[in-house]
């Protein structure tokens, strides 16, 4: 890239499925879009393991399916850079950006696909014994727990997944869920439900996080029937209770929900004509990889458009 000519005529910021998609797309249209991938490039499957429910594979690895899509990418003509936008200018066109390198670009149109980031419970001992045995991320710790008590906590797919995964390494996983019933979709709900080495405990809140000051040795919870509480014996507690979108630098900027997503005006373009949104910081409903995909082709094709009339 000629870094003595920071104008582009599309970025997109991201690189998920949602932002992979729409570089393709644009790409393949011949726009040339610049993608900056963030902290984390590829997002959140690539700390996902067996993906099986992505059109045309009956299994790939997470990594290995945003590589490809990365790799497709680029073979349109997509241009990535391993920086973080740290700000933005909508006020004005072109659209502004500064990066964690101190860069500064325009743009005549912007796809925000930044994703969502797993939430936190914020309860005592949480942080005290964070990357001691409390982590969002199975995939990449599980497997320090070998023959360890582990507990999921959470009800919904990503919550299914981890306990699946660390069934691998351990035949003592524990599920609590705040809720009477598990949220997962049925096929990930029923993965677990048979499988032998996965206990549940429900209608249970987690009150704080125990330890001996050096590592997690137990989980606090309490019974939202009986108000009992009662500590869980874990060396190690995954959180999967549900995701915060990536929007942090887009306040006051854009419209956002009270949840903190991008709102949408029409189809997939944001409170400012000519910036587009996709995947995950819009999508508070669905949140799969392939909805993801798909919002991202739609904001592809809708800023293609928009930069057409100009």
């Amino acid at each position: 890239m000629n870094t003595q000519n920071l104008h582009e005529r599309l970025i997109i910021i991201g690189s998920g499925p949602a932002a992979l998609t729409a570089a393709i797309y644009t790409g393949r249209a011949h726009l040339k879009p610049l993608v900056f991938e963030g902290e984390t490039p590829g997002g959140q499957l690539m700390s996902t393991t067996l993906v099986e429910n992505w059109p045309g594979k009956v299994s790939i690895m997470g990594p290995e399916l945003m590589m490809n899509m990365r790799k497709q990418a680029q073979e349109f003509g997509t241009r990535f850079l391993f920086e973080t936008v740290t700000q933005v200018d909508f006020s004005e066109k072109p659209f502004k950006l500064s990066t964690s390198k101190n860069k500064t670009f325009t743009a005549d149109a912007i796809i925000i696909a930044t994703g969502a980031n797993p939430k936190r419970l914020n309860c005592p001992g949480e942080q005290a014994y964070w990357a001691k045995g409390v982590s969002t991320c199975a995939v990449c710790d599980g497997a320090l727990y070998k023959d360890k008590k582990v507990v999921i906590i959470g009800g919904g797919d990503t919550a299914m997944e981890d306990a699946s995964f660390m069934t691998h390494f351990t035949q003592d996983v524990t599920i609590i869920q705040l809720l009477d019933k598990l949220t997962a979709s049925m096929p990930m709900q029923e993965r677990v439900l048979k499988n032998p080495k996965v206990k549940i405990i429900y209608c249970a809140s987690v009150q704080e996080f125990v330890g001996d000051n050096n590592r997690l040795t137990g989980i606090k919870v309490e019974y939202t029937d009986s108000k009992k509480t009662e500590i869980i014996p874990a060396d190690a507690a995954f959180l999967a209770v549900g995701l915060i979108p990536n929007t942090g630098i887009f306040k006051d900027k854009l419209e956002l929900t009270p949840s903190g997503h991008i709102v949408q005006k029409k189809d997939t373009q944001t409170s400012v004509p000519g910036v587009f949104s996709a995947g995950d910081v819009s999508d508070s409903r669905y949140r799969q990889a392939i909805t993801s995909a798909g919002s991202g082709c739609m904001a592809a094709l809708d800023a293609e458009r928009y930069l057409s009339s100009l």
